[in-house]
């Protein structure tokens, strides 16, 4: 799965650990997801697309 985190994450110049803090993760947690490598449950996909003031459908690319 992709996803456009870092994008947002660049539109509100949050850190890593920033996100992470707001959406009550750790930052190799938001470190796995940029990269792809680890794909989030439903929970934790909206925790960091509220996060970010997007919706679900716009930070994750379900391929």
């Amino acid at each position: 799965m992709k996803n456009r985190i870092k994008e947002f994450r660049a539109r509100y110049n949050f850190t890593q650990e920033e996100l992470a803090r707001k959406a009550g993760v750790r930052r190799e947690t938001i470190v796995f997801l940029e990269q792809g490598k680890y794909n989030p449950s439903l929970q934790l996909a909206h925790d960091v697309a509220k996060a970010l003031k997007a919706g679900i459908d716009e930070l994750f690319i379900f391929e």
